[in-house]
């Protein structure tokens, strides 16, 4: 297999040979934003992000509609302001999951409506799925939409647990995977949804030294699909016709580290099957584990290979600064970096030609065409350190993909 994928920056180098040495080289688009300060903030605004009123905004997935040529971003948000949670609490405890329309792929996205968990941070243990609902991943296979996304519920304070638990925290280790199937948009917002009455997935280990929800007996084999199962990516295997999705789990050993599996299956909508295959999982020279989150996964026709795209948290796949890395794979579940791994590092380009170093950019969702190949990086974004914050300062960012000719340009 010869394809790689590359990425320097001024250059979003994504190189692709189509038959044995042509390549076709693509860089960062120019973004229409400008940049606010708000308070001890400073957030995009603009054509190129959006946002929402007294909310953060998270994640971004989107998808261009069959049934009438527009494009729509699913996306994640949480009540913001003086009252409410800091981010790194809100999401947990209350992320709902909206929609927005725009008649291009690059931007200019408006809101529609907020469609699951619309009573936010409000106690509710009706559903699986009822205290919140987070990581949105739209799909179309087979003339239907799937939306996958995770969700959770409080299990109350006489649930099992060994060691103590805070309920932001019971909620976060409830974290599992489930799907709204559709057939159009429009049935999605009036609430004509199937498939989602309980999770696609349970975690099938819980092993932790300590402060565990349900936890596995002692000396139990831990699987990939450890405590949570988050993160979800979705895609077609032509070689088998098996849909493959991929989670993040999460392991102590002995501070926390992501890990990650994929579960097979014959249809979009499951029932799918955990494999104990860990995948994305690379070591150092001296053997320590790379940590690893957020990957987006599609398969490449021409190429016939998949890749991942991914947040390095600390530079360690691309030997470089934390950003957006990059992997491949023959089969979807043996993959390698290539030889240049970082496909984007934390900056975003304005229009006016200035460069925004940003301090999260996660996340990513691509927008592909119709040979596979990306159009449009969505990321959520935040420019300063938002985990304390109250102030909905993060959105999220919609990067063109922009084709280099042979001149450079």
């Amino acid at each position: 297999m010869t394809n790689i994928l590359k990425l320097a920056l001024p250059l979003f180098g994504l190189l692709f040979p189509l038959t044995g040495s042509a390549q076709k080289k693509y860089r960062s688009g120019e973004m229409d934003l400008r940049i606010e300060q708000r308070e001890e903030s400073r957030v995009a605004v603009g054509f190129s992000a959006f946002s929402l009123d007294n909310h953060f905004v998270w994640c971004g997935s989107a998808i261009r509609a069959v049934e009438d040529g527009n494009y729509y971003l699913f996306y994640s948000a949480m009540d913001a302001g003086a009252d409410c949670p800091p981010f790194v609490d809100a999401w947990v405890l209350g992320s709902k999951i909206g929609i927005a329309v725009s008649d291009s792929p690059y931007g200019g996205y408006k809101q529609l409506d907020i469609c699951c968990n619309q009573d936010g941070y409000r106690p509710d243990s009706s559903a699986w799925d009822a205290q919140m609902v987070h990581n949105p991943h739209i799909q179309r296979f087979g003339g239907k939409y799937y939306l996958y996304y995770i969700g959770a519920r409080d299990p109350g304070a006489s649930a099992r647990v060994k060691g103590k638990l805070s309920r932001r925290d019971r909620i976060q280790q409830s974290l599992t995977i489930g799907v709204m199937c559709f057939n159009t948009i429009q049935d999605f917002l009036e609430g004509k949804v199937t498939c989602n009455e309980k999770p696609l997935l349970l975690p099938r280990t819980r092993v932790k030294p300590d402060n565990v929800l349900e936890p596995s007996p002692e000396g139990t084999a831990m699987k990939p699909d450890n405590l949570i199962m988050v993160n979800p990516s979705v895609v077609y295997r032509p070689s088998d016709k098996k849909y493959l999705l991929y989670f993040k789990g999460n392991v102590y050993d002995p501070h926390w580290r992501g890990i990650h599996g994929v579960a097979l299956a014959d249809n979009p909508e499951g029932p799918f099957t955990v494999q104990d295959d860990y995948v994305f999982d690379f070591e150092t020279e001296d053997g320590r584990k790379l940590n690893a989150e957020d990957p987006f996964v599609w398969y490449h026709h021409k190429d016939a290979c998949f890749y991942a795209v991914f947040k390095d948290f600390t530079g360690s796949f691309t030997k470089g600064k934390p950003g957006l890395a990059i992997m491949k794979s023959k089969d979807g579940i043996h993959w390698e970096l290539p030889e240049h791994s970082l496909f984007m590092d934390k900056r975003i380009k304005l229009k006016n030609g200035g460069w925004i170093d940003v301090d999260r950019l996660e996340r990513p969702q691509l927008l592909l065409d119709e040979n596979d190949e990306p159009i449009v990086l969505y990321a959520a974004c935040a420019i300063t350190p938002v985990n304390a914050k109250k102030d909905g300062s993060s959105f999220n960012i919609q990067i063109p993909i922009v084709r280099v000719t042979k001149d450079g340009n």
